[in-house]
């Protein structure tokens, strides 16, 4: 298994080793002893799935405050994705500032997000499906979102997808921008 740190601390690019022959591939997604070996020690309690039918479909940018926020481990089971992380840590150097990782079925490659980093992606392609595995339970009240287009975060959508409508939630069309949200991600 690969590990490839990235410019924001503890949010890494997780390559497993996969098995491949003429029938196809195996892997392993997770397995606790060998993650924390690498020191990836979470312990995952929920697993969730996620299916974009459509090319141009944004998801985020989501994350959920504390007492619930959680650290995800995030890969693109079917189709393709750019998938980014928002740095959303107020006393952080790179707070507001986002990278986009590659995520596809071909690659199978992962991403793990800390928490005190918000989530979103774009689908590249038709029928795409996420999994990812969550150290915390899902809580409404926790629940936070900011606007895909947020002007100060200036994530370029088009730069991954060129000439495209976004598709969107109604969730994630009325979502506050970085300087209304009420984060509550104060440590480095």
């Amino acid at each position: 298994m690969e590990i490839i740190k990235t410019c924001f601390e503890g949010v890494l690019i997780i390559k497993p080793n996969s098995f491949v022959d003429n029938r196809g591939f195996f892997m392993e997604t997770y397995q606790k002893d060998r993650y924390s070996e690498l020191g990836i020690c979470y312990t995952f309690v929920q697993s969730n799935l996620s299916s974009s039918y459509k090319k141009g479909t944004i998801r985020g940018i989501h994350w959920q405050n504390e007492p619930y926020a959680q650290t995800k481990l995030v890969q693109c089971i079917k189709g393709e994705i750019k998938d980014i992380v928002v740095d959303l840590r107020r006393n952080s150097q790179t707070f507001g500032e986002w990278i986009s990782i590659d995520l596809s079925e071909s690659n199978r490659t992962q991403v793990l997000i800390p928490d005190g980093f918000g989530h979103a992606f774009i689908s590249l392609v038709d029928d795409v499906i996420i999994e990812y595995k969550v150290n915390n339970n899902y809580c409404k009240e926790c629940e936070r979102t900011i606007r895909y287009d947020d002007p100060t975060i200036k994530i370029d959508w088009n730069s991954f997808l060129e000439d495209f409508t976004p598709i969107l939630s109604e969730k994630d069309m009325n979502a506050s921008f970085l300087n209304e949200s009420d984060i509550d991600f104060d440590r480095v």
